[in-house]
């Protein structure tokens, strides 16, 4: 009877083999490095822009609450305060005063800084004795690009922004520069806020374009007072 004999090879893998082994290895382990690192720079991009897209509402919604309080004055026999002038107009910086008690006057300013391209909050209080205190500059916004702002006003005090083209709605060239509003009773006022995310990291710096937000309120103080006079 014959018999089989198996003969196993023992020679192992050559010099050769060992290095196409190490290439295509190194090419897996660096397509999942970079799929990594994209993923990464991507994370942080979209972080960036929510950051950037939360600070601009959360400033947003400082200034509305402020711009809704102009002109208001309780009107009570106890009170020594005057708005003689509720709102101060500016096409990049904007100025409201209204009454906080009996015995406060608020005036806050909004405006940009060029130089430090902040959305800047001051305010002063002013007591029925004349006595006033400013208070420090507030940066509510960084990295800020425009701060525009245009103005609705109410000429035949019905309480409704005027529709000054006479075509039947309210559209952009019912909006006034601050230049135009003059003795004008203003009832609304929209602004246009454009700011960035953090520039220091490049990568932001180059795939994130500004992110915009516009509001309009309506100033409803200014209009109660005119209706009930």
């Amino acid at each position: 009877m014959m018999k089989t004999r198996s003969v196993f090879n023992n020679r192992g893998l050559s010099l050769i083999e060992l290095l196409i082994v190490f290439v295509i290895g190194g090419m897996i382990i660096a397509g999942i490095y970079r799929v990594f690192v994209a993923q990464s720079k991507a994370y942080i991009v979209q972080g960036q822009v929510i950051e950037v897209q939360q600070n601009i509402r959360v400033a947003t919604e400082v200034l509305m609450k402020d711009l809704r309080m102009a002109g208001y004055d309780n009107n009570s026999v106890n009170s020594k305060i005057k708005i003689a002038v509720p709102v101060v107009a500016g096409d990049h910086s904007i100025t409201v005063n209204y009454e906080y008690d009996n015995t406060t006057r608020y005036t806050v300013t909004y405006r940009r800084d060029a130089a430090s391209s902040r959305l800047i909050r001051q305010l002063t209080t002013t007591k029925d004795n004349g006595t006033a205190t400013a208070g420090a500059e507030e940066p509510l916004l960084e990295n800020v690009d425009t701060f525009d702002l245009a103005y609705g006003v109410d000429q035949d005090d019905d309480g409704k922004m005027d529709d000054l083209n006479g075509d039947g709605k309210v559209d952009d060239s019912d909006w006034l520069p601050a230049a135009n509003v003059g003795a004008m009773k203003v009832i609304a006022i929209r602004w246009t806020l454009t700011a960035r995310p953090d520039q220091t990291n490049q990568d932001v710096k180059k795939w994130i374009s500004p992110r915009t937000l516009t509001t309009v309120v309506n100033l409803k103080n200014l209009s109660l007072i005119q209706l009930t006079k």
